[in-house]
């Protein structure tokens, strides 16, 4: 879907890096080691984000670093469409909602980190019907594309945890109010 509106590889990837995790913040040589694409190419693309608003740069000592502009107008649609995109809100809509008694639901990993590496991991938190939550989650495979990992916790445990699960970062796809 993206790829017929923007015709830009680097730029996609970009999209996703920041615009799936806004927290992320990196810098010009990271990226395009991460991404696979030469620094030419993701310098004119970072260029062209902050130009317009989209990204924030900042100086750290010599290094440039660069996030989301979570302030832009158009942050929350070009998250939601990245989201889209990546099929997360379908899997918040149709996998996590309806399931038993979910206190929360996050993306850990490659993709909470904007990675795209084909299969997104979640965390669940709370008290759950697994056997109607994998059927939900092998039908979500089929949707997406990607493959799903995933582990129930409750909160104790995931509270012990929650600093080890995110090491390419995390996302929060559903808390309960």
């Amino acid at each position: 879907m993206l790829e017929s509106l923007i015709t830009s590889k680097t730029r996609i990837k970009l999209l996703l890096k920041f615009f799936l995790n806004p927290e992320t913040e990196t810098y010009l040589r990271g990226l395009a080691e991460e991404l696979g694409e030469s620094t030419n190419g993701v310098r004119v693309e970072l260029d062209r984000f902050t130009v317009a608003g989209l990204l924030e740069k900042s100086d750290n000592g010599r290094t440039k670093l660069y996030k989301a502009n979570r302030k832009h107008p158009l942050f929350p649609e070009i998250n939601t469409i990245v989201k889209k995109y990546t099929g997360i809100d379908g899997l918040i809509n149709g996998v996590l909602s309806k399931i038993g008694n979910l206190e929360s639901a996050y993306v850990v990993g490659d993709y909470a980190g904007g990675k795209d590496t084909g299969i997104i991991d979640l965390v669940v938190v709370g008290d759950i019907d697994r056997p109607y939550f994998q059927q939900l989650v092998d039908k979500a495979e089929g949707i997406i594309k990607r493959k799903i990992r995933y582990i129930v916790l409750n909160a104790e445990e995931y509270g012990n945890l929650k600093n080890t699960l995110g090491t390419g970062g995390t996302l929060v796809v559903w808390e309960k109010c």
